[in-house]
């Protein structure tokens, strides 16, 4: 049986030049209903191509194979290039306390890679039943000044996910990033029904987690929210226009938005610069030095009053 009529859906999956399509939940003739899809040969979406998490136009649906056609692509709102998923609305920094071992620039490079997506960012820290409880109030304490409430987790303590569980069925489309190794296969097998993910030892070698989710692949929570199960990978290089840095660090931010601080040049780095008001006492402003310095050769600037 075919329809002959055009629904919007939801791409849950790619593999090769398939593509598996959620048709729109509201509409009850297809609702819940996943079709294997091919893009319309004679359409040219202007050299874009459709990933995990686009919305796309469907049409020539066959309820009885499940096969349909994609003819246009939605706009979107943002794309993830590594992995590469669209629409993101939340993104989960996961990273382990211990095993490996908790590697404080690791985290300012994923949440400063995060934030420039331009959407609500979070921290989460896993194996926290490997540190003693003052570690992770310190911890907990520390990222609080960095601008992030830190949840902490020991994954062989369900009842410590219900918060997060809770929490991510009010988000639209989460993402969790971070090095392999630090819990978010096993995180991902707890969340999601039926999924069971295989995972890996740390290796006690190199001390670094194995990759073992392959596929990108967009999951459903609730009636409204989706999170994204995806493989783990290692942070690449930022490419950051040095100007929009600051922007990227709350603790920057809350003193030029907030506080209302105004430097004697709107375009002031904060580092070494004339007439500069930001008060530099907070521990990620090494981190952030360090990449001004090391961005400052790609740009020349003049100050503008």
């Amino acid at each position: 049986m075919k329809v002959n009529k055009k629904y919007k859906g939801l791409v849950t999956k790619k593999f090769n030049e398939f593509y598996l399509v959620e048709l729109d939940k509201y509409e009850t003739s297809v609702a819940n209903k996943k079709f294997l899809c091919k893009i319309k040969k004679s359409v040219n979406f202007r050299n874009q191509f459709v990933f995990v998490g686009d919305e796309v136009i469907v049409y020539q649906i066959d309820l009885q194979s499940k096969r349909a056609t994609i003819e246009s692509l939605v706009k979107r709102n943002n794309l993830l290039e590594r992995p590469s998923v669209a629409n993101i609305s939340n993104i989960y920094v996961i990273c382990s306390v211990e095993e490996p071992k908790l590697n404080l620039s690791q985290v300012n490079k994923f949440l400063i890679s995060s934030e420039q997506l331009g959407v609500e960012v979070s921290l989460v820290l896993t194996k926290c039943d490997l540190i003693t409880e003052e570690k992770r109030l310190l911890l907990i304490e520390k990222f609080h000044q960095w601008g992030y409430q830190a949840i902490t987790l020991n994954l062989n303590n369900p009842e410590n996910l219900r918060t997060l569980l809770i929490e991510l069925k009010k988000k639209k489309c989460s993402i969790f990033m971070g090095p392999s190794g630090v819990g978010k296969t096993t995180l991902l097998n707890m969340i999601i029904p039926n999924l069971d993910n295989k995972t890996a030892p740390v290796s006690s070698k190199i001390k670094r987690g194995k990759n073992t989710t392959r596929n990108v692949e967009l999951f459903s929570l609730s009636s409204k929210s989706y999170i994204v199960d995806t493989p783990g990978f290692n942070i690449q290089t930022l490419e950051i226009d040095i100007r929009e840095l600051s922007n990227l660090y709350p603790e920057i931010y809350k003193q030029v938005v907030n506080e209302g601080i105004h430097c004697k040049f709107r375009n002031c780095l904060h580092v070494n610069d004339e007439g500069c008001k930001l008060n530099k006492n907070f521990e990620r402003y090494t981190f952030y030095k360090e990449m001004v310095e090391s961005s400052k050769s790609h740009y020349c600037l003049i100050q503008e009053d």
